[in-house]
């Protein structure tokens, strides 16, 4: 397999995320959270990579929450990480129903989605024995919710690369904190 300049550089990136931030450590056993979009595929190939050649030793598997969006090609995730031949996990949880429900029209669905999506992920670690949750969130992300939290919410605050769950039982990871999207 041929490995491009951007794949080492976005290889290189990730792994400096974890080393700074201490993302990872010897023995955990990593659920990376899957949504079928670029970041999170590009998360999990740069963690693969990484256990392979990293002085640790750290558990990889993949979960995806199927949330029951319409046009959601179902199988795609599936056949892909069968291939792959890691451990993984579909969660059929449909959200989609209660935010739709939930929320008045013409209002977002974002934070109403999320809570939920967060909640159902936090029990799917506990229940896979996961030490760390890993999403695909990059540098971009992580600043523009400093910029939304910043002109819509008057607070500068942002996406941590390492966060401590309020209860202390999880840890999100964002390994691809120092990658940007373009």
């Amino acid at each position: 397999m041929v490995i491009t300049k951007l794949q080492n550089k976005l290889r290189k990136l990730t792994a400096q995320a974890i080393t700074q931030y201490a993302m990872i450590e010897d023995g955990d056993r990593v659920m990376v959270c899957l949504s079928g979009g670029k970041d999170s595929y590009t998360m999990l190939d740069n963690l693969l990579y990484l256990q392979q050649v990293a002085p640790i030793s750290f558990e990889v598997f993949a979960v995806n929450l199927d949330q029951k969006q319409p046009g959601f090609p179902a199988h795609i995730l599936p056949e892909y990480l069968t291939e792959l031949g890691i451990e993984h996990y579909i969660v059929n949880e449909d959200t989609y129903s209660i935010v739709k429900e939930k929320t008045p029209e013409g209002k977002t669905t974002c934070a109403l989605c999320s809570r939920l999506r967060r909640a159902i992920l936090y029990k799917t670690a506990k229940k896979y024995n996961a030490t760390k949750i890993a999403l695909g969130h990059h540098r971009d992300d992580m600043l523009e919710t400093l910029f939304l939290n910043m002109f819509h919410g008057g607070q500068l605050k942002s996406m941590p690369p390492k966060l401590v769950s309020d209860n202390g039982e999880q840890i999100v990871i964002r390994p691809l904190a120092f990658c940007a999207e373009a």
